[in-house]
């Protein structure tokens, strides 16, 4: 039997057109309500949206056939990733169809803001010659600060080193190397904030960039400065900006997302100087016609043939290498992360070691989920194809290697991450259960299973610290599920992992790091 997609969203003809030429059933059935989309979900096996259709759990529960979502865009925003991955389903996107033309909508909202073209035109329309209403200011020998210099912003920059504009970039995961390569600045945030005359945004949504620019920041800026926020609504305190906007601070603002979309209502509308467009960023011909043709393609792959490609919850494999491949995946992701929750500066390097039967199998794809785990705190939207690329774009270093059996576990994954200011490791393993274990941190050993919650403590070999940790805990009604300790030397540095049931406040979290003997606490999350 064929397998059957649904088309819930607008998408460019052609998507149609290739999943009936691989033999896939389709039906289209565009701007389905909540409770009209439930009832016919559990027919299908793939669902291809854009941004409009939400498959929450309720839906995903109801999707009893359900195989495949793919998103004909790069954001992912509108799917529940955990409760898709908890049902088996592999989520995919399509990263790089419309990047330039994201790109372009920037650069046309910093132009139209710099020379107040739409209340200009609204006022010539009306009969009017207001030309000395509407004096604008030069984008040249301008400064253009750019926050998120990856595919779309590294665009970005380059149009704005085109109109002979000054470009700063504030990225976390931006090399040196990177920046000189596509000729911006690299800056920490606070002197971006000082230096722009233009800032656009082009970051994903997370918990590190949520209101990465808020009341705080707009204090830092200039008298006078232009923001633009093509990316993601949130990335924005809104209630700070009109405030800014009112007083004259921020000289005007263009916006094509917000925080609540479709936008009906919002803060920001009729601001002064307040452009607004309804996320147009990706809408062009030519970005429709590439995502609808690519998502269309990974997922007949997928269906017909295994074959997985840009998924945001599994790595590329093929349908032969996925029983034996899937734990070391897992374990190297797991890794990863790990890493990645640690690291504070610039990403310069990441490297991953095979030790023994494990550098026997499909390394590329461990590679890619380990690159995937390091960068998604900081990237949400990353996933195991693009991972390698976007660290290409910030110009970090992927190195990999391979090394015979050794030591008391034989086969094991080393992965080590280098930033401007330190390098830190990890090693796992998978066991006879099939399940990932950390066996190694900072070459300190102790073997931990990774529970959702977890805490990460160095600290001193010194007496009272369980007791206080446990004590501190136990105050605050944090259950530990499970503790992990390992030391270099009796008297040394220590490494503790406490799986506990449910998040530590950041207020206990500040206790913690005052302990005498802590050295460094972290909260994790897998």
């Amino acid at each position: 039997m064929a397998p059957r997609v649904l088309i819930s969203d607008k998408l460019s003809p052609l998507a149609k057109k290739i999943f009936e030429e691989r033999g896939i059933e389709v039906d289209e059935k565009v701007g389905l309500e909540k409770e009209e989309l439930l009832k016919i979900i559990g027919d299908y096996d793939g669902l291809a949206i854009r941004s409009a259709t939400k498959p929450n759990d309720k839906i995903l529960e109801a999707a009893t056939k359900l195989k495949v979502i793919g998103r004909a865009g790069i954001g992912v925003d509108n799917v529940d990733i955990k409760a898709a991955t908890g049902k088996g389903v592999i989520v995919m996107n399509t990263p790089f169809g419309n990047s330039i033309t994201t790109a372009e909508h920037a650069i046309a909202m910093m132009m139209a803001l710099a020379r107040n073209i739409p209340e200009a035109n609204v006022s010539t329309h009306q009969g009017k010659w207001e030309k000395s209403k509407f004096m604008g200011v030069e984008v040249t020998g301008k400064t253009l600060a750019v926050i998120g210099c990856g595919n779309i912003g590294s665009i970005a920059a380059s149009r704005g080193i085109g109109l002979k504009m000054r470009v700063i970039a504030f990225d976390p995961f931006l090399t040196e190397e990177r920046a000189i390569e596509l000729g911006v600045e690299k800056v920490e945030l606070d002197q971006l904030f000082k230096r722009a005359d233009f800032i656009t945004l082009h970051t994903p949504l997370t918990d590190k960039t949520r209101n990465i620019i808020d009341a705080d920041a707009i204090a830092k800026m200039k008298d006078g400065v232009r923001i633009i926020n093509c990316a993601r609504g949130g990335l924005v305190d809104e209630p700070a900006l009109r405030e800014a906007l009112d007083s004259g601070k921020v000289a005007g603002a263009a916006f094509d997302v917000f925080s609540e979309e479709p936008a009906k209502e919002n803060v920001l509308f009729n601001a002064p100087n307040m452009i607004c467009t309804p996320h147009l960023g990706a809408s062009t011909d030519e970005a429709q016609v590439n995502v609808a043709v690519q998502v269309a393609e990974q997922m007949s792959d997928y269906l017909l043939t295994g074959a997985i490609t840009n998924a945001i919850n599994f790595p590329s494999v093929s349908a032969e290498e996925a029983p034996r491949l899937r734990p070391y995946a897992k374990l190297a992701e797991q890794l990863g992360l790990f890493a990645g929750q640690l690291v504070e500066t610039g990403l310069k390097e990441v490297r991953i070691e095979f030790v023994g039967e494990i550098g026997e199998m499909n390394t590329k794809t461990l590679m890619a989920a380990a690159v995937c785990g390091v960068m998604r705190p900081q990237l949400a939207d990353v996933n195991m194809v693009s991972a390698s690329v976007l660290a290409k774009d910030r110009g970090i270093m992927i190195e990999e290697t391979k090394r015979g059996e050794e030591g008391a576990y034989g086969s094991y994954m080393r992965l080590t991450v280098k930033t401007e200011r330190q390098e830190r490791s990890i090693a796992g393993t998978v066991f006879s259960d099939g399940k990932p274990r950390i066996i190694q941190v900072r070459g300190v050993n102790l073997e931990a299973a990774l529970d959702e919650d977890m805490l990460y403590i160095e600290n001193t070999d010194k007496p009272g610290f369980i007791g206080a940790l446990g004590t501190k805990l136990g105050e605050a009604g944090v259950n530990i599920a499970n503790f992990n300790l390992g030391r270099n030397e009796e008297g040394g540095n220590a490494i503790a992992l406490i799986g506990v049931d449910g998040e530590v406040s950041d207020d206990v979290l500040t206790d913690i790091r005052g302990f005498e003997q802590v050295l460094d606490a972290k909260k994790l999350s897998f």
